[in-house]
């Protein structure tokens, strides 16, 4: 299941996949600020990638929501982990608002470090509680604003393990990007 869309040079994409086996050059963590990597996203990336990750984060801890860090993506297929904080505490709820800021932040890191491919989960959407309709509005609107000033990025992969999540995307992407 996938959808793809063009616009400002960028190649968008929905897919259903497991983010961690992902071929991009950075994975985000929707993390939290104390850059604690323990369930959801952030523990699936631990455990593929390795204890360095989470090592190579604390070192930056706190990271505010809306500001985001590259650490390296131990044995991903990726080059980095962009951290990028949905929440200031672990397992707390969160908002579109918090969401559209991480997002942001994301993408101006994956910039920083001259990323070219970049693969983004649903935001928020897991612990944080966000519906994912309204996370994926959020994360698309980030991306549509980051375009303006994007300088290296030519791949933005929204990521869902389901097919509602990658339906959330789809749509947010046609609205979004398209409407």
């Amino acid at each position: 299941m996938s959808f793809e869309v063009e616009s400002g040079g960028v190649r968008f994409r929905a897919l259903k996949a497991d983010l961690t086996g992902l071929e991009v050059d950075a994975l985000v963590n929707p993390a939290n600020s104390l850059l604690v990597m323990g369930g959801g996203v952030a523990g699936a990336l631990k455990r593929a990638g390795g204890l360095e990750i989470e090592r190579e984060a604390r070192k930056h801890a706190p990271c505010p929501v809306g500001e985001a860090v590259a650490t390296t993506a131990g044995k991903l297929k990726a080059k980095y982990v962009i951290h990028a904080p949905t929440m200031e505490r672990p397992a707390m709820a969160t908002s579109p608002e918090k969401v559209y800021r991480a997002t942001l932040a994301a993408l101006k890191c994956a910039d920083k470090v001259k990323v070219s491919s970049i693969a983004l989960p649903a935001m928020g959407a897991g612990v944080g509680g966000v519906p994912p309709e309204k996370a994926a509005e959020a994360m698309v609107k980030a991306a549509r604003e980051h375009l303006k000033a994007n300088v290296n990025l030519r791949e933005v992969v929204f990521v869902g393990l389901s097919g509602e999540v990658v339906q959330a995307f789809e749509k947010a992407l046609r609205q979004v990007l398209l409407g």
